[in-house]
């Protein structure tokens, strides 16, 4: 019986911890209450900080990039796994939106790969979530929802890449290496400025006037390559290249969109505007009219 309600156990969590400590459960049962609707209770949370939390941290010790992959497709989640394994990194998987947070409150990951149709907490709210304790680690999202909304509900979200199922996965790591070679600080180069704006990329924070402003991932990401720029004339293939990468469909609005949310947050209410467009040719930021 206790056997029979341990394996009924491994199935609900639905996590490669609990499979891999499968043959310790009989023993640990009484740890567990399955009279919950949702997510089982830990009577003293002793196994899940064994499973979610001990495990990951023992691994992370090693010299190695750490990755967490939240994903509900169990056999798209251990294929990723074993790809990123046999690329040398160390992997970890949350099935649920739920586990997911838990994982990444408790552990330190290099970066996180992120479905979007999640059970318990749908990964635009996780990534929300993520982005209001830490604004650095990049969040790579990987979903079958493919649409110009959805994508900037993603970046919106704090979202740092976007790509699309089916995918190659030569892509996916080719990606995760850009993120990973990015190094944590910029030495002399920490601030950027421009006006009365300026930009610390150490905290990732922006000023204008000493007013601090909110910028999601993308559009710090977007004012950042302005800012880099300064005086010139960027091109939509230049920006979508080095801000979405460069299978991103050059006939999406998605960089006037953009362009419009940084208006909107750095020129409003300013007589000095930095943002500019020329039309047919693309956009720069300066303190005149070019």
């Amino acid at each position: 019986m206790i056997k029979k309600r341990a394996e009924q156990e491994i199935f609900f969590i639905k996590t490669e911890y609990m499979v891999k400590i499968g043959k310790a459960l009989p023993h640990l049962a009484s740890e567990i209450r399955l009279d919950s609707p949702g997510l089982p209770l830990f009577q003293d949370d002793k196994l899940f900080h064994m499973i979610f939390i001990t495990l990951p941290q023992t691994r992370n010790q090693m010299n190695k990039a750490s990755i967490l992959i939240v994903e509900d497709e169990q056999r798209l989640a251990e294929i990723l796994k074993k790809h990123l394994e046999d690329s040398g990194f160390i992997a970890d998987i949350a099935h649920d939106g739920y586990i997911g947070k838990q994982m990444i409150q408790n552990n330190n990951y290099n970066l996180i790969i992120l479905d979007l149709n999640l059970p318990l907490i749908n990964g635009y709210d996780l990534c929300k979530e993520i982005r209001q304790t830490n604004k650095n680690v990049p969040i790579i999202m990987l979903t079958a929802l493919g649409t110009s909304e959805n994508k900037i509900a993603g970046f919106d979200a704090g979202a740092d890449d976007y790509i699309l199922k089916p995918f190659d996965f030569r892509e996916l790591q080719a990606r995760i290496n850009v993120f990973l070679r990015r190094p944590e600080t910029t030495n002399n180069h920490d601030f950027l400025k421009i006006s009365d704006l300026e930009m610390n990329l150490n905290n990732k924070t922006v000023t204008r006037a000493g007013k601090k402003i909110e910028l999601t991932t993308k559009e710090f990401a977007l004012l950042e390559t302005f800012l880099k720029n300064k005086e010139k004339l960027l091109t939509r293939e230049y920006i979508i290249e080095k801000i979405w990468g460069i299978d991103f469909d050059p006939g999406t609005n998605i960089i006037d969109v953009y362009v419009n949310y940084l208006r909107k947050k750095i020129d409003k209410d300013h007589d000095i505007k930095l943002i500019h467009t020329r039309f047919g040719h693309g956009f720069y930021c300066s303190e005149n009219e070019m």
